[in-house]
């Protein structure tokens, strides 16, 4: 059951784990429609990125969180980083966003897991920080995933997230293009929905 495992924010000294789960997931089957980098080009990298990356998504930085989920044995079965994307900035990938909100990516729960309910609690953590945030209040929570990746985009419909209708194109796979997917922040009151927002409102 997914309650048997905690999920919480990466703190800033956790470079190891998030290194090595980062590995771990970009073994997986699915890891080239899911994650843009791969085990290669990751295991390669040095111990200063793994820090300054874990760092950057620590608990209380404001800019990003990455959540975890982790086993009652201590091992960490589960990932997913929302990262802060202001108003016409620059992004790393998709179209400058319209308005503020957050982007999630990396998402991951190890195959031992699937099915038990730990993913959409990872995303409902990411959305809910989301909405906490006041500098820059976020109108609404976004991810991408590959036209190819059905079983991902069942789970992001599962949970509140829609198609947008906007794509981009995928990298070294002609013709194949991600779907943006996002979950507008609730009416009402800041972490007081009005009516039923699902899964992600609260």
């Amino acid at each position: 059951m997914a309650e048997t495992y905690a999920v919480r924010p990466v703190r800033g000294e956790e470079w190891r784990e998030v290194r090595r789960l980062r590995l771990d997931a970009l073994q997986d089957p699915v890891a080239p429609l899911a994650f843009l980098d791969t085990y290669e080009d990751a295991v390669a990298r040095p111990d200063a990125y793994w820090r300054e990356r874990t760092e950057r998504a620590a608990e209380g930085s404001g800019t990003a969180c990455q959540f975890v989920a982790v086993a009652p044995d201590g091992r960490w079965v589960g990932s997913v980083t929302a990262l802060v994307e202001r108003r016409g900035a620059d992004v790393p990938f998709g179209e400058a966003p319209e308005s503020d909100q957050t982007h999630l990516v990396g998402v991951y729960v190890r195959p031992e897991v699937r099915g038990t309910g730990l993913a959409p609690r990872l995303l409902a953590s990411a959305v809910r920080w989301s909405w906490t945030l006041r500098d820059p209040v976020v109108a609404r929570a976004r991810l991408y995933v590959h036209e190819r990746n059905g079983r991902a985009a069942a789970l992001y419909r599962r949970v509140g997230f829609e198609p947008t209708g906007r794509t981009l194109p995928v990298r070294g796979d002609a013709g194949a293009v991600e779907v943006e997917y996002a979950v507008a922040r609730p009416a009402g009151v800041p972490g007081v929905c009005v009516g039923d927002p699902g899964p992600l409102g609260a």
